[in-house]
């Protein structure tokens, strides 16, 4: 096991690992911009390293001050959290080529599962359904005569795509110009890869992922699925687990299929499998988290384990301790993204309480929002027995939870949980205007 990790990433999920590492006897290595120079994630590390400007480039995703960090701190691994470096294989490979453990998959097998049209090809031959598609586009000559193929309405998504960046709906030929042209942009800006590939439109559909976890021993094990289909610009907002849509019988099926899935990719690792869940009941896989995804914590309210701590626990080659037949996914969960609505100083937060309520958060009295990163403020999550039991939960904590000072999405998400179509689970991806 360790003795002490570097944490390349800010906000709250730098304090959600430091957190996990501190009940693992691990020390903790913090590093921050200067914009974030007075962050909770700074003061819990037991050392921090300033190792650049406020903006992420000169900073979070600065691989050789990073790097330069965990040799002078005396780390022996890094973890990324999501987003920045989490699923960059040139840096995961700059990890090991100085004697440090990137948590997370190996170069290779990112460098393999990143590419998410490759991918599908992939996964092809395990035996899931792949939503028809292309691979990565030479020009937009050849997207028009896949598009032909594929038929219309269609999406160009990106390559090396996450967090709803670099994604365009084609609802016809004439269409496709434009979003081929912003998605590439987009793509390149948010990535530094601005290849895409086309993907047939299912719809209506809900966006659900499978949660995985594989040892470098061979063994894998599910634990269960999060319905994510709350978006917002294909941006998550709200996600639940167990699905409403998704039956005990189907759960089994597709828990068993995505197992062997990432048996036969060799995959080791926490990772999440992403499919679009028809009104017919079919799974079309759709893409491959190789990371932590923000919504982990829903998974770990319904089975009781931490995954963050098993992420750290693979990456030092320690296997399993359970199988899935110890798996047990009990009640239900439910997560708000608490999202700022601009800049601003906090200057009253007041977190809810009680059996089974959690607030994941970097906030603290004082803190700044900065225009320069993401605006997820913190993640509420609650558990109950019933899902009827952790909507009612849901509404009372977002009612308690006070952020002053910041503007916030609190009232939006209070509207959500209050929804009709929300509350009897008969939603899709299009109950925010999506699609």
């Amino acid at each position: 096991m360790f003795s002490k990790i570097l944490i390349a990433n800010r906000g709250e999920i730098a304090v959600r690992i430091i957190r996990a590492c501190k009940e693992m006897g691990v020390a903790t290595v913090a590093v921050y911009s200067e914009a974030d120079k007075n962050a909770l994630h700074v003061a819990l590390a037991d050392t921090s390293y300033c190792i650049g400007g406020a903006d992420a480039g000169s900073s979070y995703l600065n691989e050789k001050q990073i790097i330069s960090a965990a040799i002078l701190s005396g780390a022996q691994a890094i973890h990324p959290g999501y987003g920045f470096l989490s699923e960059n294989a040139h840096f995961a490979a700059l990890c090991r080529k100085n004697g440090l453990v990137f948590i997370g998959p190996d170069p290779e097998s990112m460098e393999r599962l990143s590419d998410k049209a490759a991918l599908k090809s992939l996964i092809r031959g395990t035996g899931l359904t792949v939503i028809p598609g292309t691979e990565a586009l030479a020009s937009l000559a050849e997207a028009g005569t896949a598009a032909a193929e594929i038929g219309y309405p269609l999406m160009v998504k990106a390559c090396a795509g996450g967090g709803g960046r670099g994604i365009r709906l084609v609802s016809g030929p004439e269409e496709l110009e434009e979003a081929y042209n912003q998605a590439a942009k987009e793509a390149q800006a948010a990535f530094g890869d601005g290849s895409v590939y086309l993907e047939k439109y299912i719809f209506p559909a809900r966006h659900v992922e499978l949660q995985i976890l594989a040892d470098e021993q061979g063994n894998v094990v599910c634990l269960g699925e999060r319905d994510c289909s709350l978006q917002r610009r294909n941006q998550k907002l709200l996600e639940e687990t167990p699905s409403p849509a998704v039956g005990e019988k189907q759960r089994r099926d597709i828990m068993a299929r995505a197992v062997d899935a990432v048996r036969k990719i060799g995959y080791v690792g926490a990772g999440t499998l992403e499919f679009l869940l028809d009104r017919a009941g079919n799974f079309w896989f759709m893409e491959m988290n190789v990371r932590l995804q923000v919504e982990h914590c829903v998974t770990e309210m319904l089975t009781g384990l931490d995954l963050v701590k098993w992420q750290i626990r693979t990456a030092a080659g320690i296997p399993l301790s359970f199988t899935q037949e110890d798996v047990r996914l009990s009640g239900c969960a439910i997560e708000c993204r608490i999202n700022a609505g601009g800049c601003g100083r906090l200057s009253m937060l007041h977190v809810p309480g009680g059996p089974f309520v959690r607030f994941d958060t970097c906030l603290i009295a004082g803190s700044t929002v900065s225009p320069y990163y993401d605006s997820l403020l913190g993640k509420l999550i609650v558990h109950a027995a019933t899902r009827e039991e952790a909507l009612r939960k849901l509404r009372a904590a977002l009612c308690e939870l006070v952020i002053e000072g910041i503007p916030t999405n609190i009232l939006d998400q209070l509207a959500i949980v209050e929804d009709e179509r929300f509350t009897s689970g008969n939603y899709d991806l299009t109950f925010m205007g999506n699609g």
